[in-house]
């Protein structure tokens, strides 16, 4: 059994900016020679999320107007009130999401529907630096 960790490094926008990981992780599991295994991908924060989506112009927009539906920027958050940094919602959106996606890795491939791409969302109300940790548990080519 085999465990490899690599962080890669995104600079983001906020506000509900959607950036493709799929070409990252593809060369992780690639350069690694990860044979079979699963695959966590995190994200080190509590405004943003991990999913897989079709990575195409309709979900880039159809993605932040449901959330904003779900939990509005301008809403009142209890957060916002003891930290007074208007992020609130979020914090809410996120936790509403997830902070990572197991994937599986089988014939040193990593496993995806053909439209499935893996994504960082970052909610929060600023530009972010934000770093997403990798971690495969499984085994390598010999």
């Amino acid at each position: 059994m085999k465990v490899v960790t690599r962080q890669i490094k995104k600079s983001t926008k906020g506000f509900n900016d959607i950036i493709d990981l799929t070409e990252d992780i593809e060369l992780f599991v690639n350069e690694e020679n990860l044979a079979e295994g699963q695959l966590l991908v995190f994200i080190n924060g509590a405004t943003a999320a991990i999913t897989t989506i079709e990575y195409e112009p309709g979900l880039l927009k159809d993605i932040p107007e449901v959330l904003e539906k779900i939990a509005p920027m301008d809403a009142t958050y209890h957060h916002n009130e003891t930290w007074h940094d208007g992020n609130g919602y979020a914090h809410v959106r996120a936790s509403l999401m997830n902070p990572m996606v197991i994937l599986p890795v089988y014939k040193n491939r990593l496993v995806r529907g053909t439209w499935q791409q893996i994504v960082l969302i970052d909610f929060d109300n600023r530009s972010r630096n934000r770093t997403i940790t990798l971690q495969f548990t499984g085994h390598s080519v010999l």
